[in-house]
């Protein structure tokens, strides 16, 4: 049973679902934790037993009759880079300074980069935007990891850390503005819970970007060509570090179009993750 967190109309408080078939459990109203924060403040062990407690609850909806958000309320997203070869490749390919790519990719320390908070964050079925003062920009397919406050992984969902290809290449300091702006990213729509799924090691990830009505692009790759074991990449994240309310971590992208390929205004981003779900974003440009 995935946890999301949902609304049951445009001017309803979200609230913190398990997703039983076709109905969707109100946790709260059944005994488990308030919101998301609370439930990413206990520990795995004590978020599968109150998810397990509230699991036969009949205090439910169904399913079509809700929307699902963002997965988020006070969690930070952060990135990490030059996780799969295809990754580095093509970030080398784009910079002004590809020995920097090539030197992190085999580096004992990974590249672990913030990348938004909620209001920055768009659910399934909402636009993602591209800059518009870039005219190269691609979507980063990344399976995401939900991880505690105690840096423990609790689940697993999607990612789109949205980027701009001309930015960064001009110069690797400005990854912050390639990455980081209004609608730059999207995340959902359901967090796999990490003892439903135990088998993270080769889940089939797949993009495909439509327009104007045709599949324009698509791609494919596995978690299996991920370099980096994620807990590596948590622990490298919760050094010096504390995340009070629990945190989302994107762990790379393996499938990159190719350098003539852009996105553009109107087109329909998919990102299906195998065992996950799949999220779905328009894009929009920004105008200013």
């Amino acid at each position: 049973m995935p946890l999301c967190v949902y609304r049951t109309g445009s001017d309803a408080s979200p609230r913190l679902g398990l997703i039983a078939g076709e109905r969707v459990i109100d946790v709260a109203a059944s005994g488990g934790p308030a919101s998301l924060s609370a439930a990413l403040q206990l520990s795995a062990a004590d978020l599968r037993s109150q998810l397990d407690a509230v699991a036969g609850s009949k205090d439910t909806l169904a399913l079509a009759d809700v929307t699902l958000d963002v997965p988020m309320d006070e969690q930070e997203i952060w990135a990490a880079g030059v996780t799969y070869l295809r990754s580095r490749d093509a970030r080398m390919e784009e910079s002004t300074e590809k020995s920097v790519y090539d030197r992190v990719y085999d580096a004992e320390r990974p590249e672990i980069f913030f990348k938004a908070m909620r209001n920055r964050v768009s659910g399934t079925g909402t636009s993602v935007a591209i800059r518009s003062d870039s005219s190269w920009d691609v979507p980063e397919p990344e399976l995401t990891l939900a991880i505690n406050a105690m840096g423990e992984i609790v689940g697993y969902t999607i990612g789109n850390d949205v980027s701009s290809r001309t930015i960064e290449g001009e110069n690797p300091l400005y990854l912050p503005q390639a990455k980081v702006y209004s609608k730059c990213a999207g995340l959902g729509p359901v967090i796999a819970l990490a003892w439903e799924l135990t088998e993270t090691g080769d889940l089939t990830i797949k993009l495909i970007i439509t327009r104007d009505g045709k599949r324009y692009f698509e791609g494919e790759t596995s978690t299996a060509q991920i370099h980096r074991p994620f807990e590596q990449l948590v622990s490298y994240l919760f050094r010096n570090n504390d995340f009070p309310s629990g945190v989302y971590l994107m762990t790379g992208t393996g499938i990159v179009p190719p350098s003539e390929f852009t996105l553009e205004d109107g087109d329909h981003v998919a990102i299906t993750i195998q065992d996950i779900g799949t999220l779905e974003n328009p894009i929009v440009r920004h105008h200013r």
